[in-house]
């Protein structure tokens, strides 16, 4: 909450500064254009910190709703900025539409203009793009090269334009925050790829294992080729980075599924789903690899609860894997119950070391398959509320902590579900890396 609060002061701090100029106010249309659009404007630059992978914010609030928030306030970005040059031809609409269009046609035309302009269209461009990427022919690395190319044009654009035509941007206290907000939105850019990969560099891992583990499931296990391996939280996250240069935008955002009693090791289970994914099972012993993280808070270490329900969805499972690989070491003395869905039984990873969980914690287990071959005897369908019933019949309150990872349709089916049992959000822990 008192990130958040942060966020909405410093977006309320150029109409501060604006009012404490004294101006003479103009018709509303224009006060409220240059109102939102300045508010707008903070909030595109503060994206910037959002997306940052800056630990001591996502680490407190979650990357699951930081990324959220990343992506809902963009939306409310773009809405500020596009009425931004509608809302100075509003008031022509109703004496005379032809009118408003010549205005608004006199503006975009506006050599004085150009640089806002050009940051208009773009923005336009930037968030539906961002939103719908799964949906377009784009490799994932030709598009974040764009977005951040994009986001830097519009934020040099965009200052340029603020301080050079903006109505109250004459004033040095509101001309110093449009600095100071642009240069801290590149830094945080310059922190992802210029100072991380240089960190990188001096950490370097190698691929030790890469083993099929289920239909189409691999595990890769990297081990640091000098000094020691990365400390993190069982269930948390990195940016991985196989075979490539750590300047490089091939790298990808994968669940730690080994325990952090497993270092020096690291390990991910990876499923073939995309681009780079569906060549992994080729990824070869010796393959040179960078880690950016640990990242996301995922995680159980430090919250005190009666007992833990794990709900996973395929793949979903594997930062839940490195979690019950560490409450295995630590000998975790409450209860524990996973309920595991998939479409068919070859796709259950790690289904021997599940098993022999039970020997050593209070461990309950819950198969679900939709598609069950003939000799399935588990449980069939879907993670649907009436499964999540059966499964979690003796579970009453809010005692417990709910853990929840897989496809976004799953997460979100089983989060209402839960919410329907009187669950309270505060006692569900998600994490997923689509926001749509």
């Amino acid at each position: 909450m008192v990130l958040f609060a942060g966020y909405g002061v410093l977006c309320l701090v150029p109409l501060i500064l604006a009012a404490l100029q004294g101006q003479p106010l103009r018709n509303i249309s224009r006060e409220l254009s240059s109102g939102l659009v300045m508010v707008g404007y903070v909030m595109m630059l503060l994206q910037f910190v959002l997306s940052g992978r800056f630990e001591w914010l996502s680490g407190r609030i979650g990357i699951d709703r930081t990324m959220r928030f990343h992506q809902v306030a963009s939306w409310a970005i773009l809405a500020f900025i596009v009425v931004h040059p509608l809302l100075y031809a509003a008031p022509r609409l109703i004496p005379d539409p032809a009118d408003a269009l010549v205005a608004l046609n006199r503006m975009f035309s506006s050599p004085n203009l150009r640089s806002g302009v050009i940051a208009w269209w773009l923005m336009i461009l930037l968030v539906p793009v961002a939103v719908f990427r799964d949906r377009l022919p784009f490799r994932y690395e030709l598009w974040r090269l764009s977005h951040g190319l994009f986001a830097i044009a519009i934020a040099m654009l965009g200052t340029h334009h603020t301080l050079r035509v903006g109505s109250y941007s004459a004033d040095p206290w509101l001309a110093a925050f449009w600095i100071a907000a642009t240069a801290l939105a590149l830094l945080a850019m310059i922190h992802i790829y210029v100072f991380k990969p240089l960190m990188q560099l001096s950490a370097p891992y190698r691929v030790a294992l890469n083993r099929k583990v289920a239909d189409r499931m691999w595990e890769i296990t990297v081990e640091p080729e000098r000094n020691e391996a990365i400390r993190f939280a069982a269930g948390q996250f990195v940016w991985l980075n196989l075979g490539h240069s750590p300047f490089s935008l091939t790298e990808h955002p994968f669940s730690i599924s080994s325990a952090p009693a497993d270092r020096p090791h690291v390990i991910f289970t990876i499923k073939e789903s995309g681009d780079f994914t569906n060549r992994i099972g080729s990824i070869t012993v010796g393959t040179r690899a960078y880690l950016d993280g640990p990242h996301g808070n995922f995680t159980l270490a430090g919250r005190k609860v009666a007992g833990v329900v794990f709900i996973a969805g395929g793949v979903g499972f594997a930062p839940i894997m490195g979690m019950l690989r560490q409450l295995k070491v630590e000998r975790y003395p409450h209860p524990l119950r996973l309920i595991y869905g998939n479409r068919i039984e070859t796709q259950i990873l790690y289904r021997q070391e599940i098993e022999a969980l039970r020997e050593v914690l209070d461990f309950e287990v819950h198969y679900v398959v939709s598609e069950p071959s003939d000799e399935w005897t588990g449980l069939v369908g879907e993670l649907t509320p009436s499964i999540l019933d059966k499964c979690l019949a003796e579970i009453r309150g809010d005692e417990w902590l709910f853990f929840v990872c897989g496809p976004p349709p799953m997460m979100n089916s089983v989060e209402r579900a839960l919410f329907a049992r009187g669950i309270s959000r505060n006692r569900i822990v998600s994490e997923r890396f689509k926001y749509n």
